[in-house]
């Protein structure tokens, strides 16, 4: 979005009595909201009652904002902070907070992700990868393949001597819909490297359950 574009929608925004800037794409929130009309009224709801209105435009920037991870890189999000650095021992980002949306049903799930690296050579920032795991989870995505991805990226990035990764999720097209198994949680992994042997494994899946209090 360019300058001229932020500055019309913050006019806007003042017009409601307070100044927020929303850095969506127009073209695209016109298009989508324009689709959401529709559904509701298929819906048998009245799209032009007060409590509606803006109902549309409102659902076209929340699905903006819930898959904004496809304009992201997340590769050049862990090249732009890579260190060398000898450390050979393993790294464990822990209960990184997961926000997706299923594909199938375009419903949430969330949860935590576990991700580890033994470094190669280079160490990363350890904010980037909590950055990655967010580029990925903001798309429309299965579990399965959300942590396949991580687990690729750092590697291919990194080429640390293997990566862990423990996705542990609640997702809301089961228990709002379908089965409606309030309290069940899916649990995925995938492992590179010095993961696949037994011993390092367990320990990584030790960390991961272990508490600091």
């Amino acid at each position: 979005m360019d300058e001229k574009q932020i500055n019309h929608m913050a006019e806007e925004n003042e017009l409601d009595g307070y100044v927020k800037i929303d850095r969506y794409n127009p073209a695209k929130i016109e298009s989508i909201a324009s689709h959401y009309s529709q559904i509701l009224s298929d819906l048998g709801e009245d799209p032009s009652r007060e409590g509606l209105l803006k109902t549309p435009e409102r659902v076209a920037k929340a699905l903006q904002y819930l898959t904004h991870g496809y304009d992201l890189k997340p590769h050049e999000i862990l090249r732009s902070a890579m260190f060398k650095e000898e450390y050979s021992q393993m790294v464990v980002v822990k209960d990184i907070e997961v926000y997706s949306m299923c594909e199938h049903h375009m419903l949430p799930f969330l949860g935590k992700a576990h991700v580890a690296y033994i470094p190669n050579g280079h160490i990363v920032g350890l904010s980037k990868i909590p950055r990655v795991v967010e580029a990925y989870s903001r798309r429309l995505q299965v579990q399965e393949r959300l942590t396949n991805e991580i687990r690729d990226c750092i590697q291919e990035t990194l080429n640390p001597l293997g990566v862990a990764v423990v996705i542990e999720c609640r997702h809301l097209c089961m228990s709002m819909r379908g089965i409606q198994k309030q309290n069940s949680v899916t649990t995925t992994s995938a492992f590179t490297g010095a993961f696949e042997i037994e011993k390092t494994r367990a320990e990584f899946l030790r960390l991961i359950t272990a508490r600091l209090d």
